[in-house]
């Protein structure tokens, strides 16, 4: 597989190219980065010591010339930027970005009807583990808990709720029959009144280098259950990025996730 990394000298940029390349199914033949980074220029493999002949660059066509597929954690902007690239080049995308409103997200599956597009929140195959889990629950535990969700993340972190505690939410949201957009809580300050048993709450923490926590907590009377998540590494998220990448390989068109990457459909 022939592939191209978006953020190329970002954190998880870095988990990326470090992950294709020790792949036996897997070739870097491209890295960007944005206009200005100090790391325009520089061999893609320099943080590990590797002269990869590939080079940083904010070109999107020299970078996307030769590849196949582009995994991208970046921002909304750079990634719907980097699709209509993509879509120039017939080149399979990984979205792993978060914070896309409602019509980012219409525009990424628009791109999807010209390349193969594998979209998810979180591209951990334990964390979609995790959502079949929560589906599983929430059909169970259906009356008489209350239901909360709580993620932490590094410092760094634009975004909040993280797009993996909204999928949570959605799953648990979907599985209930209810719509999260409608009783979804992000926020308690003052005097809020008694809890509403119809709503999901979200509590956020940003600090230090936390890579990602996430727990769904079914408060009941007497008792409690919590499904948690801990990510003590990025690798998780690279890797499967990967196995996106393999699935789409049978693809030419078509917007997909991680519950289709794992068949948890």
């Amino acid at each position: 597989m022939k592939i191209a990394i978006a953020g190329a000298s970002g954190r998880m940029g870095r988990m990326l190219i470090e992950t294709v390349l020790a792949a036996d199914d897997a070739e870097l033949v491209g890295a960007l980065d944005r206009e200005g980074s100090p790391a325009l220029g520089i061999d893609a493999g320099a943080f590990l010591g590797r002269d990869t002949g590939v080079k940083i660059t904010a070109d999107l066509d020299a970078a996307l010339a030769d590849a196949e597929y582009l995994i991208d954690f970046t921002r909304p902007e750079g990634t719907l930027t980097h699709l209509a690239a993509a879509q120039k080049h017939g080149v399979k995308m990984i979205v792993g970005t978060t914070g896309f409103s409602e019509e980012d997200k219409a525009r990424l599956a628009k791109g999807a009807e010209q390349v193969a597009v594998v979209f998810a929140p979180n591209m951990s195959v334990g964390v979609n583990a995790t959502f079949k889990l929560l589906e599983i629950a929430a059909k169970i535990l259906n009356t008489g808990y209350d239901i909360e969700i709580i993620e932490a993340h590094h410092r760094h972190k634009v975004d909040a709720p993280s797009g993996t505690a909204l999928r949570m939410g959605e799953v648990v949201a979907e599985a209930l029959g209810r719509d999260l957009k409608e009783c979804a809580i992000y926020g308690r300050e003052g005097v809020t009144g008694e809890r509403d048993p119809s709503t999901i709450g979200f509590a956020t923490v940003r600090g230090g280098d936390i890579v990602g926590d996430h727990t769904v907590l079914f408060a009941g009377i007497g008792e409690r259950i919590e499904i948690t998540h801990k990510s003590s590494s990025r690798l998780s998220y690279a890797q499967g990025s990967l196995r996106a990448a393999r699935f789409l390989a049978q693809y030419k068109t078509g917007l997909f996730d991680m519950q289709d990457v794992l068949g948890l459909r």
